[in-house]
């Protein structure tokens, strides 16, 4: 049994892309036979003289691929199955947005047609798969590096995340500007006003910094990250989005839109704020914590496009970081113990036990006949 992951050929790395390098990198190194499948454009952020795994090319791979292989594409990409249907392969479509999934069938064409099993990102994904499919899609989520993503206080010792220090200088807030513009300056105007107001009843004045991210190296987006202290996210559909618990491992305060995906980690922390409203197992939407609970609470979470909502939270987390106290240093700890759930190793051990199923029939059934 081969695994051939097809590499869409996309402008620029993102997310996705790094998740299915990631995958890649667990199988390979656990002894599967597994290939990067890249079409025309090459694969961004792909190395060529150090792959995370072997490179097929497209037209050998085609060629090559047989009933007892797996042949997994993205989403987004469904005539990238193509080549696994027509070989009567377990075709399997690594659901990584649920807003794509149906957008990108051809005219005509359902899902239930199409004889393909189902990977989703998140818990929240697995649900919309199964609710537009009736298949049932089992879970595989990102992980992150820590060695890469870790707050600045861990290099003064302070392990445990639980510094409760104010910024000194500005409250610096990190944000994404290709994450729905036109919202984001909505809740930047809104920040300034209030600020503004509050200023001029004589509250303290609190100075803000917006730090883009844009257009950056992993290793930029870390420093970046570890040198703020708010993440605003305003990304909206998401399937498990990843800077956001980037900037939890950072030690950033979490606040702004979950994309529906994103409830697979956020958690609650605003009082009266809203909640996942679908049904979910045990009351939790993503893994457990370290103790085998569910995750605590780790933002100020509101309703995607609400500008309102997203703007007083945001007023509430600059000032937390500008005074500093108890409340800081609980979210900052509760951020470290999100992100420890989305551990590099917590996602390869998922990735071989899922594939140690496939490899004993249990999942991924053959294609019918």
């Amino acid at each position: 049994m081969r695994t051939f992951l097809f590499i869409p050929p996309l402008p620029r790395m993102t997310g996705g892309l790094a998740v299915l390098y990631r995958m890649a990198v667990h199988l390979h190194a656990a002894g599967y036979p597994v290939f990067l499948v890249p079409r025309e454009g090459g694969a961004p952020g792909l190395d060529p003289a150090n792959p995370p795994a072997p490179v097929m090319g497209w037209d050998e791979a085609v060629a090559a691929v047989t009933p007892r292989d797996v042949w997994l594409a993205p989403e987004g990409w469904v005539n990238a199955l193509a080549p696994g249907l027509r070989a009567g392969a377990r075709c399997v479509v690594y659901v990584q947005n649920w807003a794509y999934l149906l957008s990108a069938l051809p005219p005509g064409v359902a899902w239930p047609q199409l004889d393909v099993s189902f990977l989703a990102v998140s818990e929240p994904v697995a649900w919309y798969t199964r609710q537009v499919t009736g298949r049932e899609a089992p879970v595989l989520r990102p992980g992150i590096d820590p060695g890469l993503f870790h707050p600045a206080w861990a290099d003064g010792g302070d392990e445990d995340g639980a510094s409760a220090a104010p910024a000194q200088g500005p409250v610096r807030i990190a944000w994404m500007p290709r994450k729905n513009r036109a919202l984001a300056q909505q809740v930047r105007e809104m920040l300034s006003a209030r600020l503004a107001l509050a200023a001029s009843r004589g509250e303290r004045a609190i100075e803000v910094e917006w730090r883009e991210i844009h257009g950056r190296t992993h290793a930029e987006v870390a420093e970046l990250l570890r040198a703020s202290q708010v993440f605003l996210a305003t990304g909206f559909p998401e399937g498990c989005p990843l800077p956001p618990l980037e900037a939890l491992a950072s030690g950033c305060l979490l606040v702004g839109f979950a994309g529906f995906g994103g409830w697979d980690y956020m958690r609650q922390a605003l009082p009266g704020g809203v909640t996942p409203w679908w049904p979910t197992p045990a009351g939790s939407t993503g893994p457990d914590g370290p103790d085998g609970a569910d995750l605590p609470p780790n933002g100020y979470i509101a309703a995607d496009a609400d500008v309102v909502a997203a703007g007083l939270a945001l007023e509430r987390a600059v000032r937390l970081a500008a005074t500093g106290g108890p409340e800081l240093a609980a979210l900052r700890r509760a951020g470290l113990v999100t992100a420890r759930a989305y551990s590099l190793d917590r996602q390869r051990e998922t990735v071989l036990a899922l594939w140690a199923r496939v490899a004993r029939g249990e999942l991924f059934p053959a294609a019918r006949t």
